[in-house]
């Protein structure tokens, strides 16, 4: 063990020291081409004479990155499981989940069924105040092997999980869908929730995190949903939840709201409470509807608390691939960032052709792969989106300032003291533009409608 750790210490240390790179790799996307994610190079000049300029600050550190990813919902466990041989799932997890590919280090899961689940299911289906009835019975036919199998090839992948639904029989209606939860129920359905983390943690699977309700303000759907309001999200956490993990010394971090960003108030409102902020690691946010920026309302009312972007899909409404990439490269990816947001988790990891599995939910939802029924594999935009941060950003990078007109971009500094720039220009002609961290400084010639990466 010992050896071990002093292996691992001199390695980080030379890699801390070592000398800046030569010169610059890139990755660009641009549009209405098949040219995405190709590689290339930039060399650094010594002088410029370009007056468009974007400054990146190494001296102006944020928040630490845990990563960017996507849903393994039980739908995308199973086409995985269902419609790829082993092979062929090794090699696009292989893809998926390492830089070498688009480097996925963030995956969600859903805490019993969801919209996009063969049924509706929890993991105790009969009243019982014990839970001697709990079984997550159900997400070993898929939702394991595929965990499991993903983490063999990426350990570190971290884990957030979230509710659509407590039990039944825990609710005002008697049903997954719709209702609230029951008062005498929520010390039951705290149990219920630690149950499932450390169920999952004998399987050798760590829950890094966990909302409390997704979406707690949509309660009028045809899948698992439930109405939870601000207070009572605030009471069922200080009074019950919180104390309760506490006292089972599981660690995993809670995180408020899961919903959209036209109401930021609702995790302000929870943390102005002194006592519930003290087990709230942060809250986290959809964008279907409000304003990205109103994560910077919450961390400028709550500056210790963190961020945390916890859905997004696309789909049918929104068919413009170039778009799409755009957009979550540029708005979603470099907006919550820069305000604040330490992941950000895109919806279903796959979908296969139908845009299903599904449970009476978004029926033209894309994955970020489509995985056919004959085994075939279709790349998304979020995809592509996905590869121009997985590929230069590391595990525990942090963002630093920057500032730059004309493009939308958000930069980092990686653990081995690398420099990461996310671009996405939107502009309609070429664009050259000096990049620069105050010491080195590069060219670069946008093009219309590019993503770029930039790691040097």
């Amino acid at each position: 063990m010992k050896k071990t750790f002093l292996y691992a210490f001199l390695v980080g240390a030379l890699a801390a020291c070592q000398p800046p790179a030569a010169e610059v790799t890139v990755w660009s996307s641009l549009p209405d081409t098949d040219q995405l994610l190709i590689e290339g190079k930039a060399g650094f000049v010594k002088e410029s004479a370009l007056k468009e300029i974007a400054t990146i600050f190494p001296d102006q550190e944020r928040q630490v990155m845990d990563g960017v990813g996507a849903a393994l919902t039980h739908a995308s466990a199973y086409v995985f499981h269902n419609n790829l041989s082993d092979e062929r799932r090794d090699s696009l997890f292989r893809v998926l989940f390492t830089p070498e590919g688009i480097g996925i280090n963030y995956t969600r899961l859903c805490v019993g069924a969801s919209d996009f689940s063969h049924d509706l299911f929890s993991y105790s289906e009969t009243e019982d105040f014990t839970l001697a009835n709990f079984s997550i019975a159900k997400d070993y036919e898929d939702v394991i092997p595929m965990l499991k199998e993903i983490i063999a090839i990426n350990p570190g992948i971290r884990i957030m999980a979230s509710p659509w639904s407590p039990p039944a029989w825990m609710k005002t209606n008697g049903s997954m869908i719709g209702g609230k939860l029951r008062p005498d129920c929520y010390d039951v359905y705290a149990d219920y929730l630690i149950k499932y983390i450390q169920a999952y943690a004998a399987e050798g699977i760590t829950i890094h995190s966990m909302t409390v309700q997704n979406e707690p303000e949509y309660s009028t759907a045809a899948y698992p949903c439930m109405d939870m309001t601000a207070e009572e999200q605030k009471v069922f956490i200080r009074d019950h939840l919180g104390p309760k993990m506490a006292t089972a010394g599981v660690t995993t971090k809670i995180v408020l709201f899961d919903h959209n960003c036209d109401n930021p108030d609702y995790p302000i409102h929870i943390l102005n409470d002194s006592i519930a902020r003290q087990y709230a690691a942060g809250s986290g946010f959809h964008l279907y509807k409000g304003e990205i920026n109103a994560l910077c309302k919450v961390k400028e009312a709550h500056p210790d608390k963190d961020l945390y972007f916890t859905e997004q899909s696309g789909g049918g409404w929104a068919p413009d691939f170039d778009q799409n990439v755009r957009w979550y490269a540029g708005h979603l990816f470099a907006g919550a960032m820069n305000c604040w947001s330490r992941n950000v988790l895109l919806w279903n990891l796959a979908l296969d052709e139908d845009h299903g599995p599904k449970n009476f939910g978004c029926q033209d939802c894309y994955g970020v792969v489509t995985v056919r029924s004959d085994g075939t594999i279709g790349h998304n935009g979020e995809y592509y989106a996905i590869g121009h941060y997985g590929k230069a950003v590391q595990p525990g990078a942090i963002r630093l300032e920057s500032k730059a007109d004309g493009l939308s971009a958000v930069a980092f500094k990686n653990p081995d003291g690398t420099i990461v720039y996310l671009a996405v220009y939107y502009g309609t002609s070429d664009r050259p533009m000096k990049i620069t961290d105050g010491e080195r400084s590069f060219e670069y010639t946008f093009r219309p409608g590019e993503v770029a990466t930039f790691l040097f």
